[in-house]
């Protein structure tokens, strides 16, 4: 069937039409975008960034490490049994890594990092984003809250201002900035998706920022900014099945991070308190089984003598719901508490015992940095053993070093060496000397350590 002609366009034909006509009402320079849409002002990142984006480097560091040629060495028994060398032949292991770092403070070439990114290193490299590079010098180190401080020497730098991180509010807007994978400066926009995150790391104080802004490797030390372009948190850790960002990161809240860097600064390592107590989590079925009718706290498990703690009258079966009128929902809060207040402060805890509710006022006293062995238990009687210090730091392992192993002592004939970094006892994982020491307050029967030497896991029983 015939129609009558008509004159009509291609479908190609009238897409060019549209688009010359939208042409005609965009700005005349090609390929941007309107500076107004119905007349709103389309926002933009780009004056922020333009501004906080030299506050942000690249961090690079490179250690030198033995490690054992071949696991088959490290064994005592084989080195024997072979007539082997008693030291075990090994060879020097080259690591580098890359980060990121915020500038503090422009004048003094302050840097803020993640302890993480530096530990070990024995040589630290930052380049600003004008390319220049400076060699940079630790000035201190917290492996509690991964946090670092390095210095650098440099002219015309830029700091970032930091912000109140406790009026962080979930749904707030932040970008994260940083030298993801190592292919230069990148920024990233999303929202605080939670608060107060903890137990994200086997120990110490926590008390993260959760962000769905992409968060990669490479991106650690850098910083997580508001919309008015102040710090407030740095990039720590993601949470990822494939290694790269699945909407899951943590940043270090900026209040917390200044109380470290202030301490880094003046002292070189941050100085702690202690209640001296063990805690737990307080779960449904303890609760049940001890009486309790409150649903959250942190259940005192054991009050040591003369402790802080067992002045205030602390005992074992408490819960502490409170510290500081800030309510305690778990044990990792009651060791924020302690870690984040100066020593000599004074905690004032709120208390439930047996029902009754107890104020109680306890004075923080610092947190011994070594330990003897033979105050542990007897078989580990001539070992001294301290808190892992970040320049001895192996492949990001936590543990506890042993420094010294005073010649046939106990803890020697046991096969105990100075440089050891006991990684776990029995099974339970010893990142600290606090998780040492509550080990060895159960009194075990059986003593397994797990070792790691020269870069080899060993098993030592006692």
């Amino acid at each position: 069937m015939l129609f009558p002609t008509r004159a009509h366009r291609s479908l190609p034909g009238v897409i060019a039409a549209v688009l010359l006509a939208l042409a005609a009402a965009l700005p005349a320079a090609a390929g941007t975008l309107p500076v107004a849409v119905d007349g709103q002002k389309l926002p933009s990142l780009a004056p922020m960034l333009s501004r906080v984006s030299p506050a942000v480097v690249n961090i690079s560091s490179t250690s030198h490490k033995r490690v054992a040629v071949n696991p088959f060495f490290s064994d005592p028994f084989m080195r024997q049994f072979f007539g082997l060398p008693v030291v075990p032949p090994s060879r020097e292991l080259v690591q580098q890594s890359l980060g990121s770092g915020v500038i503090v403070d422009a004048g003094k070439g302050y840097i803020l990092t993640n302890n993480h990114v530096i530990a070990g290193a024995d040589d630290i490299k930052v380049t600003l984003t004008d390319g220049k590079s400076f060699k940079a010098k630790v000035v201190g180190t917290d492996p509690q809250t991964d946090l670092a401080v390095i210095q650098i020497h440099a002219s015309g730098l830029v700091a970032l201002p930091l912000a109140d991180s406790s009026k962080l509010r979930v749904g707030d807007f932040v970008v994260a900035i940083g030298d993801p994978f190592g292919l230069g400066q990148s920024a990233t926009s999303g929202i605080i998706s939670g608060l107060q995150r903890q137990d994200l790391r086997q120990s110490g104080v926590q008390n993260y920022i959760q962000t769905d802004a992409s968060i990669n490797p490479g991106n650690s030390g850098g910083a997580l900014v508001n919309l008015a372009g102040q710090l407030v948190g740095i990039n720590s850790m993601i949470y990822s099945p494939s290694g790269a960002s699945a909407g899951l990161g943590f940043a270090i809240p900026s209040d917390l991070a200044a109380k470290v860097m202030k301490q880094l600064i003046a002292h070189g390592k941050v100085e702690r308190g202690s209640l001296g107590v063990d805690a737990q989590d307080l779960t449904p079925r303890i609760a049940a089984a001890l009486g309790i009718k409150a649903a959250h706290g942190a259940l005192v498990t054991d009050v040591l003598p003369g402790s802080p703690a067992a002045a205030a009258g602390l005992k074992p079966g408490d819960l502490v719901t409170s510290v500081d009128g800030k309510p305690v929902t778990d044990a990792q809060d009651l060791r924020n508490a302690q870690g984040l207040a100066p020593v000599g402060s004074t905690l004032a805890l709120v208390v439930d015992r047996n029902g009754h509710r107890l104020k109680l006022d306890a004075k923080l006293t610092a947190v011994s940095g070594e330990a003897n062995g033979a105050s542990l238990d007897a078989r580990l009687a001539g070992a001294t053993f301290s808190e892992q210090s970040a320049g001895d730091a192996e492949s990001g392992v936590a543990g506890v070093e042993v420094t010294q192993v005073a010649r046939g002592s106990r803890a020697a004939s046991s096969g105990l060496e100075a440089g050891d970094l006991v990684v776990g006892v029995n099974n339970v994982a010893t990142p600290d000397l606090s998780a040492l020491r509550r080990v060895f307050a159960l009194h075990p029967g059986r003593l397994w350590l797990a070792v790691l030497r020269h870069g080899q896991l060993v098993q030592i029983r006692m």
